[in-house]
């Protein structure tokens, strides 16, 4: 189900007006006219069913207002806001790729409920890397849409690139106060030696409240970064699949897991 992801609270009237490219999404995107009926995210991750009461066309600007419930349209599903995957934070290490396989990636980790997005520049990746603004209005136009398209509940973000050891000082900083058996990291390589695959690196995995995925780029992850990434707690896995593009393995990969979380 779609959703309007706001970074705006109500006012104290239960009103949120909504102007600009967000007007231009609802109005010409999503075609909504007054009466109709939209789930917004509120900043604090709540969801709001609101109702269209005002169109002002002149002044591009849509009113909305509070309503207490929101059936769903035939074929629409409506969130599920308990879903276990959603006690889970997942984050996906990704070594810099070509830029539009970025924007691909980030779309579709959304898309699938990643909490956290963090470049990586690593021996194989894009140069360059460390120099662009992941943080800038370009991929948080891109979050947003895919929230909005796919209806996450998860505020997905991403931060500025990192190099190979910054990630693994980052992962486990993270984790040395949790439970072995709460995390689980894993890195995705291409030859099957000394690897594992993907049910057998989550057994005996319970109560999982952290969950990391590294994805290597084009040209894949040299055999000294996945030593450096398994003395760090991450596990090898070797897809049993047909070549991936890397953009295809992040994704093979978040779903994967996602499917073992659930079990």
């Amino acid at each position: 189900m779609r959703q309007y992801v706001s970074q705006k609270n109500l006012d104290t009237q239960g009103l949120l007006t909504i102007i600009g490219k967000d007007y231009r999404y609802l109005r010409n995107v999503l075609r909504l006219v007054t009466g109709d009926m939209i789930h917004v995210r509120l900043p604090g991750g709540e969801l709001q069913p609101m109702t269209v009461c005002q169109i002002d066309e002149k002044g591009k600007k849509i009113i909305l207002q509070v309503c207490d419930t929101v059936e769903a349209g035939e074929g629409e599903n409506q969130p599920e806001e308990t879903d276990s995957i959603e006690s889970t934070e997942f984050t996906l290490f990704m070594a810099v790729p070509k830029s539009s396989k970025m924007d691909l990636i980030v779309r579709q980790a959304t898309e699938c409920g990643v909490a956290r997005i963090i470049p990586v520049q690593t021996e194989f990746s894009q140069t360059g890397g460390e120099k662009m603004n992941f943080r800038g209005e370009r991929f948080e136009r891109i979050i947003k849409e895919a929230r909005q398209q796919s209806g996450s509940p998860v505020d997905t973000r991403i931060e500025n690139c990192v190099t190979l050891k910054e990630a693994c000082e980052i992962w486990k900083a993270e984790t040395e106060n949790i439970s072995e058996s709460e995390t689980l990291a894993v890195v995705l390589y291409e030859r099957n030696d000394s690897t594992v695959s993907i049910p057998e690196a989550c057994e005996k995995k319970q109560n999982r409240k952290k969950i990391a995925l590294f994805c290597g780029s084009e040209g894949g992850i040299s055999p000294e970064e996945v030593k450096s990434l398994c003395e760090a707690g991450f596990t090898a896995v070797h897809l049993k699949t047909n070549i991936l593009r890397c953009e295809t393995a992040a994704l093979y990969g978040i779903a994967a897991l996602q499917v073992e979380v659930s079990r």
